[in-house]
């Protein structure tokens, strides 16, 4: 397979339009390919994520590598340089949106994969297109892996071409205080909610941050706010409710992020209520996507087995890893961090490319993460 079909390969992805929920066009892109390139196995599962097999002719484990095909919009009313959905390439690079995350990955996972040999291959390699991750990482993922039971995972999201051995977690925090209300010329025969939650935040920006050698430091982030009523007309607000982002690092609990707020004593006399959000998607087929949005932490040893494997087949590959974390949060959280497989990850581009204006990728990054999936192929199932 040449480097021409695969950039080929990459724009199509790119110019197929598909936020999380209305991936369907392009899955059937994948779907179509990998049965042009020769998967010995291709369907579509109940969530619509794509999968594709590739057997090998001794038996042995089952290698999966997972990118999720959605992605998120474009901001309204900010200028591209290229068309988001062009799949432009300029100087060596492609753009447009989701090509760093993370349509590059999936059209280099599926072009190395079907570049095998399957008579050096002991046991299968599959690849999974899998949707809505940008709404709730790690729930379709489940799906695909409940079906494959693999038994190593790599997550194909931006590395810069190196090796990630851990992932900070991510947890959506509602806080809300309740008070009482009143008409706003007498503020005083009321309890202004939005009062308490200035507190509230105040206190939650105070919190200590935890740090870890490998993932870094615990993060809040705030990211709304809203009272109720909304909008208020002459009325004081009997309920305010804030939503936080945690980024979490392995070790720390639901209950722990929670108690530490509540129990603050600066916060005694408020009514407040906090919980980790559940989330509840539909997909385009129909299916339902439900989960608690506490997605754990990850960190693999540097010595594991297949860290090593991985490692070593990379440079193997001609590329010179260097072995770090994902500080966002991706499908792993739930491959490592829930069903404890071990899973590393590895992909073209940067992490802080990912949802920018003017996406980009460079080519040389899409065709050395294919060589890098056949290296770390050839290392876990051949043994080379």
């Amino acid at each position: 397979m040449s480097q021409d079909s695969l950039i080929t390969f990459a724009q199509a992805l790119i110019r197929q339009r598909s936020l999380s929920g209305d991936e369907g066009a392009v899955i059937e892109l994948i779907i179509s390919e990998m049965r042009r390139l020769g998967f010995d196995q291709v369907w579509k599962d109940v969530n619509g994520s794509a999968i594709g097999v590739i057997k090998g002719a001794q038996p042995g484990p089952t290698l999966l590598l997972d990118g999720h095909c959605d992605t998120v919009d474009v901001a309204p009313g900010i200028s591209w340089m290229h068309d988001p959905l062009g799949g432009e390439i300029e100087g060596g690079v492609i753009y447009g949106r989701g090509v760093a995350d993370m349509k590059g990955a999936i059209a280099a996972m599926v072009h190395a994969t079907a570049s095998m040999d399957r008579s050096q291959l002991k046991g299968c390699v599959a690849v999974s297109a899998t949707v809505m991750e940008e709404s709730l990482e790690g729930a379709s993922l489940r799906t695909v892996m409940d079906a494959l039971d693999p038994d190593f995972v790599v997550i194909g999201e931006a590395t810069s071409l190196n090796l990630n051995r851990g992932g900070r977690g991510r947890a959506e925090i509602h806080l809300e205080t309740i008070g009482r209300p009143a008409h706003s010329s007498s503020p005083d025969l009321g309890r202004n909610a939005v009062h308490d939650m200035i507190r509230v935040v105040e206190v939650v920006e105070r919190q200590p941050v935890k740090k870890d050698p490998l993932l870094g430091q615990t993060v809040f982030a705030l990211t709304d706010i809203i009272s109720d009523p909304y909008p208020a007309c002459s009325m004081i607000p009997s309920r305010c409710r804030v939503t936080y982002d945690r980024r979490l690092v392995v070790g720390e609990s639901s209950e722990e992020i929670l108690g530490a707020i509540t129990a603050s004593p600066e916060l005694r006399g408020i009514e407040l209520h906090a919980k980790i959000a559940t989330g509840e998607y539909h997909t385009y087929t129909g299916a339902t996507l439900r989960g608690v949005k506490f997605l754990p932490a990850w960190v693999l040893p540097e010595s594991n087995s297949f860290v090593q494997a991985c490692l070593h087949g990379l440079r193997k590959a001609g590329l010179d890893p260097k072995i770090g974390a994902y500080r966002f949060c991706t499908n792993a959280a739930y491959s490592a961090g829930v069903a404890g497989v071990p899973t590393v990850g590895f992909g073209p581009g940067r992490e802080e490319d990912a949802h920018i204006v003017d996406e980009r990728l460079e080519l040389k990054s899409l065709t050395a993460a294919r060589q890098g999936y056949r290296g770390i192929i050839d290392a876990v199932l051949s043994g080379k």
